[in-house]
């Protein structure tokens, strides 16, 4: 049965676009000659798309079928790759990067609603094991996979092999049996709308306050618009019948604070991620293969540390104290990254991204769990869809914010805007060198404060709520 290989040979591909792509920018940068926020879209235009459409595909995939969706995922998903290998400008490179993450969405949300139908009792659990796992593979060969393929095949020939697989992964979906949902459950869709509104509003602000200016009229209006977007969604959550985030599960302490531990962990994780390649290459002069290779100190905790946490919590540890000591190593990590320079770069940032490529995995292997053991069973399905929505909109708001704290600090420094965007793309200018890496190290340094501080006091939140919860159980037992 092909089911099961399909769905995971999409997982892997999807989770390798998400943490691979970031290697690709200063090819992509010098060849269609952009920086700056364009640039930055190739990344968070995928990741905003992909984040925004979980709900509404999976949705969508139990009303008109499951397998339908999938294979109409998988062909968009390898179009967009064939459109971004083929793109002549970056306009176009950034559309066909959102169509990629309309794609994978699809495939994700279809491919395990596809094995929850295809599978019963220990299978589906074996099943879901393996997409879990599989999922973290992707995540950890992912820029080490694309650094090689850009390195053989440059950037254009690493964007035509994921386009070929995808092509692959959508034919496999067709012999995968089609099922679809029973009942017409009634969908939230201006709920949907507005979310989906409210985040592109507030990415679009973070990414062109760079170039345009925090005071430009358009900034404003669509910050102010996006907040205003957002607030309204809260109201129609509310008042809808069948809301998209119910207002209860928000207002569940527990369940909120492990919430938060996945999104914490998320912040520290995918700044260092996506940017730190570029600096890799401008700064120590690594080839993209070769940074590739150094972010597997990142990446490759997150393959085995899931397993290891599940583990040590299935022995009688307490997942309260893990979870702290992961959120610890996280902030730690970011921390430790404030040293950064462009002498001994890898020696020096091999030790922080270990412990924050652990503290990840570790979430990742527990918090799913505890947060879906404090919510009623009727309404695990939305806890589930809100938590992967949770990481993927601050997977995409913290690039954007990244970008933006990036590109402003260099243009402080260096007093011209175009060619701090340059800098920020991995573009040196040659005579000037020392004089721009220093000006990329101090913005990446003072960044990377900024980042660590925000994941201390969100930690400082999640144990708050965690506790409170704790102690609330014990009163009432």
């Amino acid at each position: 049965m092909l089911t099961l290989p399909v769905v995971l040979v999409g997982v892997v591909l999807v989770a390798m676009s998400i943490s691979g792509t970031a290697v690709a920018l200063p090819s992509i940068g010098r060849d269609l000659d952009t920086s700056g926020s364009p640039l930055n879209w190739v990344v968070a235009g995928y990741n905003l798309a992909f984040a925004a459409m979980t709900l509404i595909m999976g949705s969508t995939a139990d009303r008109v079928g499951r397998r339908r969706v999938f294979i109409v995922s998988a062909l968009v998903f390898a179009g967009g790759f064939l459109g971004t290998a083929l793109s002549p400008v970056i306009v176009v490179t950034d559309i066909a990067r959102i169509l990629s993450g309309v794609g994978g969405a699809g495939i994700m949300a279809a491919g395990g609603a596809i094995l929850a139908a295809s599978y019963d009792g220990a299978a589906r659990n074996r099943a879901f094991a393996l997409m879990g796992t599989m999922a973290g593979v992707g995540i950890a060969i992912g820029p080490t996979l694309a650094g090689l393929l850009i390195s053989v095949t440059g950037w254009r020939g690493s964007f035509a092999v994921f386009s070929v697989i995808g092509l692959l992964v959508g034919l496999g979906g067709t012999r995968a049996r089609e099922s679809r949902a029973t009942g017409s459950d009634r969908i939230d869709w201006a709920g949907s709308t507005l979310f989906v509104g409210a985040l592109t509003l507030l990415m679009f602000a973070l990414l062109e306050a760079s170039s345009l200016g925090w005071s430009h009229p358009v900034i404003l209006f669509t910050g102010i618009a996006g907040l205003v977007v957002l607030v309204t969604f809260g109201v129609v959550q509310r008042r809808s019948a069948a809301p998209v985030l119910a207002p209860a599960l928000v207002a569940n302490r527990g369940f909120l604070g492990w919430s938060l531990a996945t999104l914490t962990t998320s912040v520290g994780f995918l700044g260092v991620l996506v940017f730190l390649p570029t600096y890799l290459q401008a700064a120590a002069g690594l080839s993209p293969a070769a940074s590739g290779l150094t972010m597997l100190l990142l990446t490759a905790p997150v393959l085995i540390m899931p397993m290891i946490a599940v583990a040590l919590v299935n022995k009688g540890v307490q997942a309260r104290l893990l979870i702290m000591i992961a959120l610890v190593l996280v902030v730690a990590g970011n921390l430790w990254l404030v040293t950064l320079s462009a002498e001994d770069t890898v020696v020096a940032v091999a030790a922080p991204l270990v412990m924050i490529g652990v503290g990840m995995g570790a979430s990742f292997g527990i918090t799913d769990g505890q947060a879906m053991a404090l919510v009623h069973a009727d309404a695990v399905g939305m806890a589930a869809g809100f938590l992967n929505t949770l990481r993927g909109a601050a997977e995409a708001l913290v690039i954007a914010a990244y970008s933006a704290s990036l590109a402003g600090l260099l243009a402080a420094r260096l007093g011209d805007a175009t060619q701090a965007a340059k800098v920020g793309a991995g573009r040196l200018t040659d005579g000037a060198e020392a004089v721009e890496l220093d000006a990329f190290t101090w913005s990446w340094q003072l960044t990377q404060f900024g980042v660590g501080l925000l994941c201390l006091v969100l930690s400082v939140v999640v144990a708050v709520l965690i506790h409170s919860r704790a102690a609330t159980s014990r009163r009432t037992t």
